[in-house]
């Protein structure tokens, strides 16, 4: 295995309402700031480009036949925590083929972010053009009043439903397209070590943690725990959604109605008391470990297992090389049906465009070309896909990461895929991750987690108008 470079900071994934944001490399310009705008553009320290003046014929140039070029310049506003490649690859081809130049601005990540893209709209600030999360976020911006509705174009139809539900708010208008392609939360494998043990993908839990003894048993560490950054203790919840819903199809409605609860759901107290299975297998110091530190022991062999977002396949790329991930597998979370496995599938951060800085028409322009076959070619050269594409008919592009190719590709083909409990439940309550790390660490059993995260997200609904508290 080559090691790129020396050991950078990898991605902070910042946990409000959604895990993370689509993508992964590092970026150089992760400017967290102060809120002030932190302004960078694609030819920083150039005056604004000219008028076009056409090619040596007198006429303006066409794109690629396929794009009207018309100049024009958007802003757009990016939180320190995304990954900027595949974005800025993008809006280096729009201006090649639009004429549109894309000023991009970095906006503190988490809480801080969320609460100045709402100060920001209301006050008539705002960029052109926003990368935020969807879901609960469109309702307390009140997306109606400042977003544009994509309802009255073909753009919904050509959007993947697992990330279309995502961008619709309650109104029934869906306002933002992916930035990025799919991934999942799943479990890590390492392919050389299932071989040198004669080990199978598991089928049931069972069966994983008897692989997992097997391991503990030889010396190996079994389970990469991560869980100085909190958010990662999440995972294990996230990717045992599937099993909750196929055992109780009806928890998301009755959930949304204040009728269910995690603890009262036999399937997800259930998905809690995993969090104590796993402990006797983590590496000595899985709670003061990161999630850089997961990468490492990812890609150099140092653990068998990892709870973990595909992500990180690309984190791991960007230090190692492609051989070094490729050696990386993933499979669902299993459960007590071998036959029944599947896997969780997340969405990504939407684009949306605000209908009230009068460039409406360019920032359609530049939505549509966004979701076009030439922009997602562009974003994916840039930054290889973490799962599949999230427009209808996109195919995953040649050289794409072996565990997306081959492992999950195997469940979207096979129909064993459900969108992740943060896009289907109204609600994520904001301690999910301390409550995760309580569990995981022993500090409290699978029922008082499932109760703790239950009055947490109760304060969500109660907040965002559910009628909980009626």
């Amino acid at each position: 295995m080559k090691f790129k470079k020396a050991v950078a900071a990898l991605m902070a994934v910042t946990m409000v309402f959604g895990l993370a944001a689509c993508g992964s490399k590092p970026k150089e310009d992760a400017n967290a700031g102060d809120g002030e705008k932190d302004v960078k553009t694609q030819d920083e320290g150039n005056e604004p480009a000219e008028e076009n003046t056409g090619d040596e014929s007198g006429e303006a140039p066409q794109g690629n036949g396929e794009f009207v070029y018309k100049e024009a310049e958007l802003t757009m506003s990016v939180d320190a925590d995304e990954t900027l490649d595949g974005i800025e690859a993008v809006c280096a081809k729009a201006e090649e083929l639009l004429g549109i130049k894309v000023n991009i601005e970095i906006r503190p990540a988490g809480l801080e972010g969320e609460s100045l893209i709402r100060t920001r709209l209301s006050s008539g600030d705002m960029t052109d053009l926003v990368i935020a999360g969807g879901g609960t976020q469109l309702e307390m911006i009140e997306a109606s009043k400042y977003y544009i509705s994509l309802n009255d174009t073909d753009i919904p139809d050509k959007i993947d439903d697992i990330v279309r539900n995502e961008m619709t708010a309650s109104d029934g208008n869906m306002y933002g397209i992916p930035i990025g392609t799919s991934m999942s939360a799943c479990i890590l494998y390492n392919r050389e070590m299932y071989e040198q043990y004669n080990l199978e993908i598991p089928k049931t839990w069972d069966d994983f943690l008897e692989n997992c003894r097997i391991l503990k048993e030889a010396g190996e560490t079994a389970i990469i725990g991560t869980y100085a950054d909190n958010w990662t203790a999440q995972v294990p919840l996230l990717a045992d959604w599937y099993n909750v819903n196929l055992a109780e199809p009806d928890f998301v409605e009755k959930f949304t109605a204040g009728e269910a609860k995690f603890a009262t759901s036999e399937a997800a107290v259930k998905t809690w008391n995993k969090f104590g299975d796993l402990i006797e297998f983590y590496n000595e110091d899985y709670m003061a470990a990161t999630y850089d530190d997961g990468c490492a022991m990812m890609a150099e062999g140092e653990g068998a297992h990892w709870f973990m977002l595909t992500q990180a396949l690309s984190n791991i790329y960007s230090l190692y090389d492609k051989e070094t991930v490729d050696n990386i597998g993933i499979f669902g979370m299993p459960d007590e049906d071998p036959d029944k496995t599947g896997l969780i599938v997340m969405g990504c951060n939407g684009l949306f465009g605000n209908k009230n800085t009068g460039k409406t028409e360019d920032i359609m322009r530049f939505i549509e070309f966004y979701i076009s076959e030439t922009g997602l070619d562009a974003y994916c050269e840039a930054q290889l896909p973490d799962g599949p594409a999230l427009v209808k008919g996109y195919q995953l592009p040649e050289g794409s990461y072996r565990a997306v190719a081959e492992d999950m590709m195997a469940y979207f083909d096979e129909g064993r895929t459900t969108p992740n409990m943060e896009l289907v439940l109204p609600v994520k309550g904001s301690n999910c991750p301390a409550i995760c790390v309580e569990a995981a660490s022993g500090q409290v059993d699978g029922k008082t987690a499932a109760e703790k995260y239950d009055a947490d997200c109760y304060k969500i609904a109660v907040q965002i108008g559910l009628g909980w508290d009626e």
